[in-house]
């Protein structure tokens, strides 16, 4: 798939971890100032997307993702600009520290629910369902609390027997079709360059795929963003890879001896749903 994307990297951010990078593309985009390029696999090729990556310190990435995406962030169904997010926080604990997460948690159209249930955002998976944690997980491996991270405390996500979390849109408060035109990630614990990865489709048209940017091995637990905004086109549908492995009781992290790179998730980043 031939795509055109603008790349903005907060390189100050990067920097901080560039010695323990073993991605050679990666450490290439080491430098003390703020790296705004454009990279085109083909001049003519469409669609165009805007791409904000970082590890490490990446809030000045998020807060570039946002600003791109629209700086409102919308708690209510019926906003027109705006975007929304999802930190796991607002989970019950009867979803948490088990396997019992509703796909369709973030994606209610009942009158009765609360509107923080009401944000257009339905997951589905190959594996098993997902899980939410606020334990980093020690509930399926112990060696797991000393992997990974909460980037905004306390609760994580993942895909339950499967590293695949696919992504559709609702109009929040509906049980209408809708779509984006950006969507971003926070990760945790990406060790590798090839492991962790998003791709964006409009329909079945694959619209891109973008690598995740790894932290290498020497820090457990350390912070990748994602955030991909396409300015002309409409998303239906964002596929997280998440690892080369899904979480198990006998699987341990790449990072603590294990042969498989092991990722959790965090927040959910995207522009304001609309059909």
């Amino acid at each position: 798939m031939k795509v055109q994307f603008k790349l903005v990297l907060g390189a100050a951010i990067l920097a901080s971890l560039a010695s323990c990078s073993k991605d050679p593309t990666y450490a290439k985009d080491q430098a003390g100032k703020k790296l705004e390029s454009t990279e085109s696999l083909n001049a003519d090729s469409k669609p165009e997307a805007v791409v904000i990556k970082a590890t490490g310190d990446i809030n000045s990435a998020l807060d570039q993702f946002r600003e791109l995406i629209g700086a409102q962030v919308n708690t209510k169904p019926g906003a027109v600009g705006g975007h929304r997010e999802v930190n796991w926080d607002a989970v019950p604990a009867a979803f948490t520290n088990n396997n019992l997460f509703p796909h369709d948690f973030f994606g209610s159209f009942n009158p009765s629910d609360p509107d923080g249930r009401k944000r257009g955002l339905i997951n589905t998976t190959p594996g098993l369902g997902f899980s939410i944690s606020d334990t980093d997980f020690y509930f399926i491996n112990p060696r797991y609390a000393d992997q990974f991270n909460a980037f905004s405390p306390k609760k994580t996500f993942i895909a339950v027997g499967s590293t695949i979390t696919d992504n559709f849109f609702k109009v929040p408060g509906t049980n209408t079709d809708a779509t984006v035109q950006g969507f971003g990630v926070v990760f945790s614990d990406v060790n590798n360059a090839s492991s962790t990865s998003m791709e964006f489709y409009d329909g079945d048209r694959l619209l891109g795929s973008f690598k995740v940017p790894n932290v290498g091995n020497n820090h457990p637990g350390g912070f990748s963003f994602l955030g991909v905004y396409f300015p002309n086109d409409k998303v239906s549908r964002v596929r997280i890879y998440s690892g080369s492995a899904p979480l198990s009781a006998t699987q341990d992290d790449l990072s603590d001896g294990g042969g498989e790179d092991l990722v959790i998730m965090d927040d959910f980043i995207y522009t304001e749903p609309k059909n």
